[in-house]
């Protein structure tokens, strides 16, 4: 009787100790715990780089104005561009696959192209773009670091025994990973996963990106604290009788957006120079950029700021945004290892803000600079990438609300409209089959 006794008590915790077995053995459960383990490491080694690039930035603002003040320093700056130039080429020499934003490189893998290798890129990306980053090339960390992400992830493949499929959704965590620690936004990290990435809303694509971009945040808050890289403040709610006024904003981002791709594709023929010669080109633009326009330096996090708050011309507006897409165009096309991801968000809240500041001059009432620049920056992002949630989101985020969402989806929806209508193709899309052609 009391051998009887035991084993029927002992059934439930059997059953409960199978159930549990199965649990950790089923694919969702491999799929989380190698997404933890990927935004984990991928998340430190982003944290490194955004680091990196911030500090190199901060001193190419410093030697500018060093450089404005000591005009003998311009020889000086010539020869470091060279230097530079050459180290930069070499690193792109060294992996090839390094060049360039890193988006059309993810996106490749996940489509089944020849896998990387990832201490090169690695490599190659710190050392590339920490060199550009020091003389403030117009480009973006978040491309990079989504890139960065994924290799990092890459290199959890044989300790964790990753079939194909758990490497796809690997390199998914990373790449979610990547961009919630640039951005300090796991839920834009989640999204872009999800939508600029697989462009899939399967479960396990779900489970794979949200691991990476929750674990990447935890690193990047411990790292830089946890508020947001873009920091709106407060910005004044469009109201429903003002909603008018976002309808030619979503069109006029819908071409701005169309436009800027094209300036970008073929910006790409300064490639075809020989050598590091398009390096030096890119280099030798950012001396008097940094000297005269200092704003269109870097990512675009100065001027992104300046537009929402500190704008009050049109005619500097404008000049500004001239200014950054020619720089960005160059930057971008001389084949540096940097993204576009923050100088589009740049490119729109000067858009937005210039159309503000137009409205302003025809009547409308101030105080919504803010939130039309906002509505800029999400428009000509869809525009340019065509992933409407993210861009959606990635604003709400920043703001820190979501009383903006019927605005910012407005100019969403539109700019996507305007962009399709054109039938000018996603910019990642359109760079990912350039570099399958050569």
């Amino acid at each position: 009787m009391s051998d009887q006794n035991t084993s029927e008590n002992s059934e439930p915790f059997n059953a409960m100790t199978a159930r549990i077995s199965h649990l950790f053995g089923s694919r969702r459960w491999r799929v989380a715990r190698n997404g933890i383990l990927a935004g984990l490491l991928a998340g430190t080694i982003t944290c490194g780089y955004r680091f990196m690039i911030g500090k190199a930035t901060e001193f190419a603002r410093w030697a500018y104005a060093f450089i404005g003040d000591h005009a003998i320093a311009i020889a000086l700056f010539f020869v470091a561009a060279l230097a530079a130039s050459a180290l930069i080429w070499a690193a792109i020499r060294f992996s090839p696959d390094a060049s360039g934003s890193g988006i059309p490189q993810v996106k490749g893998l996940l489509q089944g192209d020849p896998p990387m290798r990832p201490l090169r890129v690695l490599a190659a990306r710190f050392t590339g773009a920490g060199a550009a980053a020091l003389f403030g090339l117009s480009l973006g960390r978040e491309g990079p670091s989504i890139h960065i992400g994924a290799a990092s992830a890459e290199l959890l493949k044989r300790p964790l025994r990753a079939t194909s499929e758990e490497e796809r959704h690997l390199m998914t965590s990373g790449a979610a990973a990547g961009l919630s620690a640039a951005f300090n936004a796991p839920v834009s990290g989640l999204m872009f996963g999800i939508e600029g990435l697989h462009r899939s809303f399967s479960p396990l694509v779900i489970a794979s990106a949200a691991t990476g971009a929750l674990a990447a945040d935890v690193i990047a808050g411990l790292a830089f604290g946890s508020e947001p890289v873009l920091q709106f403040g407060t910005v004044e709610t469009i109201p429903i009788s003002l909603l008018w006024a976002v309808v030619p904003l979503g069109i006029i981002a819908g071409l701005v957006g169309a436009l800027f791709n094209q300036i970008l594709l073929g910006s790409q023929m300064l490639q075809h120079l020989p050598g590091p010669a398009p390096l030096f080109v890119a280099l030798a633009l950012a001396l008097p950029c940094g000297l005269f326009f200092p704003l269109a330096l870097g990512g675009g996090e100065k001027a992104i700021d300046w537009a929402e708050f500190g704008a009050t011309s049109i005619g500097a507006v404008l000049i500004i945004l001239l200014v950054k897409v020619v720089f960005t165009a160059v930057s971008f096309g001389s084949g540096v290892p940097g993204g576009i991801f923050m100088p589009i968000l740049a490119i729109g809240t000067l858009t937005g803000s210039a159309y503000a500041l137009a409205l302003q001059n025809l009547g409308l009432p101030e105080g919504y600079q803010a939130a039309l620049a906002v509505c800029g920056m999400a428009g000509l992002l869809a525009a340019t990438v065509r992933t409407p949630l993210t861009s959606i989101l990635l604003t709400a985020e920043m703001t820190g609300s979501l009383s903006h969402l019927l605005p910012i989806a407005t100019a969403v929806i539109i700019a996507i409209f305007v962009a399709d209508a054109l039938r000018v193709p996603p910019i990642y899309d359109a760079l990912l089959e350039r570099r399958r052609q050569r």
